[in-house]
């Protein structure tokens, strides 16, 4: 592919500054230079520090809003600052802002949870009243469900951060997400992947998302040669689900759509933020229709949830 990028003028890929985030830009990147025929040095790596990296003295939720992780990378892309910018599918809230469209997507790494010990025992085997560290409500209201014994304590930071928290003896145990640890090669860390029928992924985990102005064709024309179809699909479903549910980092909601053929199968979970109740619905639908079925499993769970069913405060 021919284009006017090189070395004096590099395509810029803005993304947050965390190693996990970085290997991401790098992958986005390295997929490029096949594609385009360019040099490692005709890309150029921004890092651009966002809200939830900067403010790590307080959880999630009561930080507040949506695109903590996203807004100010997304300002960067409108303001031209950078020409595409990479993400994490499990950060992005479901609309992006005017101007920015979000159409590529990377091949899928593993979607499943890892539960992570520094001697390596399964969660199963955790003794009762253990400290599990986890910054996550999804994660947190599924732990309580299964295990209500354990005792939660917040757990912010990216992947070296937490293994150090582990190290201090700050808990006995984390969670962190398999696609990190397989894309930072960290195969020292011990770890039990969790079975998706245990343990729910968040929606779009696993995946890498690539957002760019929705103005700039020919960059439209420049991702579309490195988009996963399949990744495409079934964060349709997932999003579209997440969508009707008005979901965000302060909501407990977990999904995953698979492929099989021409058919693809959604799950849907819902939780109670102190564990108390979970509600699930399942359905499949050809490959073209995943959104409306993400919509259609959405729906049926608000439905059914009872009024305040998400209201964090009464965790």
């Amino acid at each position: 592919m021919t284009t006017d990028y090189s070395p004096a003028r590099p395509l810029k890929i803005g993304t947050r500054g965390s190693p996990l985030a970085l290997a991401q830009a790098h992958e986005t990147r390295a997929r490029l230079m096949v594609s385009m025929d360019l040099p490692e040095n005709a890309f150029e790596i921004t890092v651009i520090k966002v809200t939830g990296d900067r403010i790590q003295d307080r959880p999630l939720k009561e930080i507040g809003g949506k695109g903590l992780f996203t807004r100010e990378i997304e300002e960067a892309l409108l303001d031209g600052g950078v020409d595409i910018a990479v993400h994490s599918m499990k950060d992005m809230p479901t609309i992006q802002p005017d101007g920015l469209l979000l159409d590529t997507y990377l091949p899928r790494e593993d979607v499943r949870d890892a539960f992570i010990t520094l001697d390596g025992r399964p969660l199963s085997d955790l003794p009762d009243g253990s400290v599990v560290g986890t910054s996550s409500l999804r994660r947190r209201a599924q732990l309580t469900h299964r295990r209500p014994d354990l005792k939660l304590v917040e757990f912010r930071g990216n992947l070296q951060t937490r293994m150090k928290k582990l190290g201090d003896g700050v808990a006995s145990a984390t969670f962190l997400a398999m696609a990190g640890l397989n894309r930072l090669a960290m195969d020292d860390v011990p770890r039990q992947a969790m079975a998706t029928d245990d343990m729910l992924p968040a929606i779009a985990q696993g995946a890498i998302g690539i957002e760019r102005r929705a103005d700039d064709h020919r960059m439209g024309d420049i991702l579309s040669a490195i988009h996963d179809r399949d990744t495409g699909l079934r964060l349709a479903a997932e999003r579209a689900f997440l969508l009707t549910l008005d979901g965000s980092c302060e909501t407990p909601i977990a999904g995953l759509a698979d492929l099989d053929g021409g058919t693809l199968r959604l799950r849907g979970e819902i939780l109670r933020p102190d564990g108390s109740e979970v509600m699930t619905e399942a359905g499949d639908a050809p490959l073209e229709d995943g959104a409306a079925l993400g919509q259609d499993l959405g729906k049926r769970l608000l439905d059914r949830a009872p009024a305040g069913f998400f209201d964090w405060r009464a965790a």
